[in-house]
């Protein structure tokens, strides 16, 4: 007589009698029903968390490249023709020409930058001024979006474009005067005056990043050479390239660009510290994350192991009608596998959930906290992000089902290897 396959229509069929069978009569156990809840919400929080994790370094990623320099290319000191050590670029429009010839740059934009106090209506803000080009301003995504941004650029010629931030602590909105104060003045007999002179706001941007919105003025480039004294300089120039995360390999070709005396900053160089820290954060909490989901189907074994010792008679009856250890084995697996499949399913519904909802979730939370759950001076973003990814579900739903499988396998074997004689003897 030929042996039935693995995972035959009976074995299925006894599994679900054990499943749905009454506490009362050995079916499921109190710790089944634990163990289902807690893999659902392992599962649940492990996926929201590498949810909330994706979306923080996305969001954290495309603020810095919506609003800063990609490459950053700098001089080093010299003289300038006053006998001035300083590190300016003196031919900026000619290394700026023969930079955009470099494969892979989209944009070269000449800046000016100085630190300054901004004052209006007896308010004071410490910030850092760029002087650029309007048709460059239009060009930086974060600082030019419409529908984020106040005002017109089109007024940028006669003004300055402020961060929200810096309007918030100044208090003022379009068309107001902001007074720019820088202390290196011009040069007197009583020592140095410090500079100063009141500019229209233009506009009003808002990057997405507090840092940027509290600290940052743009200011036309011929304009800021004028008022730091740069005329005919720039301090630097800013460069977008094609495919930022994959920057390191722009480096040798922009340094042979800029010729002698360039130095390279990326903005991997300036933000990759955080991001390795992010980095090591992330991998740190997929562990303990994925420890809860072991502790979770850990539950499965307890289970397990009192339907064995309840269906012990059962188990003697159909190994003498002839069953063999793999189906016995089989069949207990099947019940066991069958929880974490269901809390694994369950868990990824509720982290899908909580992933495309987080923003009136997180409304809720912030309500019911009386307000400052999220601090942007803190997480220097406005929001808490999520970002599902194929990959990020894939990992929590393998890592969930491959520890039920695994877990699963002791208890049905000792359910498979239990002596007939021995469960029917006081029967």
């Amino acid at each position: 007589m030929r042996a039935p396959p693995p995972f035959a229509p009976f074995e299925w069929l006894i599994a679900w009698r054990y499943l749905r069978a009454k506490r009362a009569e050995g079916g499921v156990s109190v710790m089944t029903w634990i163990s289902l809840v807690g893999i659902t919400l392992a599962v649940f929080a492990l996926i929201a968390t590498l949810a909330v994790r994706s979306g923080f370094r996305a969001e954290f990623v495309d603020t810095i490249l919506g609003s800063n320099a990609h490459v950053t290319v700098y001089h080093v000191s010299h003289q300038n023709d006053a006998g001035q050590t300083v590190r300016t670029l003196p031919d900026y429009k000619t290394m700026a020409d023969s930079v955009r010839g470099v494969p892979g740059v989209t944009r070269v934009a000449p800046l000016v930058k100085g630190q300054v106090m901004a004052t209006a209506n007896d308010s004071n803000a410490g910030v850092e001024v760029f002087g650029i080009a309007e048709d460059d301003l239009r060009a930086i995504p974060r600082i030019a979006d419409p529908e984020t941004g106040r005002g017109a650029l089109d007024a940028f010629a006669n003004g300055v474009a402020i961060g929200s931030g810096v309007a918030q602590t100044l208090g003022v909105g379009l068309g107001d005067k902001v007074k720019l104060i820088s202390p290196n003045g011009v040069k007197t007999a009583f020592g140095v005056s410090p500079r100063v002179k009141s500019y229209e706001v233009a506009y009003i941007f808002t990057a997405g990043r507090y840092d940027i919105d509290r600290t940052r003025i743009y200011m036309p480039f011929a304009e800021a050479q004028l008022y730091f004294d740069r005329e005919g300089v720039a301090d630097e120039l800013e460069i977008i390239v094609e495919q930022p995360e994959s920057v390191e390999r722009y480096v040798t070709p922009i340094a042979q660009a800029a010729g002698a005396g360039a130095l390279i900053w990326t903005w991997q160089d300036a933000s990759g510290g955080f991001l390795k820290a992010l980095d090591m954060e992330d991998n740190v909490m997929f562990v303990i994350l994925s420890v809860l989901v072991l502790i979770a189907t850990m539950n499965i074994v307890s289970g397990l192991i009192m339907l064995v010792k309840n269906k012990g008679r059962d188990i003697g009856i159909l190994r003498t009608m002839g069953l063999t250890e793999g189906s016995v084995m089989r069949i207990f697996f099947i019940c066991g596998s069958f929880t974490g499949i269901i809390g694994t399913v369950m868990g990824v519904a509720l982290g899908c959930l909580f992933a495309i909802y987080i923003d009136p979730i997180f409304g809720a939370v912030n309500w019911l906290s009386g307000g400052g759950a999220w601090d942007p001076s803190i997480r220097g973003i406005y929001f808490l992000p999520a970002k599902l990814q194929l990959a990020d579900v894939m990992s929590a739903v393998v890592l969930s089902l491959g520890l039920s499988f695994v877990v699963t396998i002791f208890p049905a074997r000792r359910a498979a290897r239990l002596n007939p004689v021995e469960a029917l003897r006081y029967e």
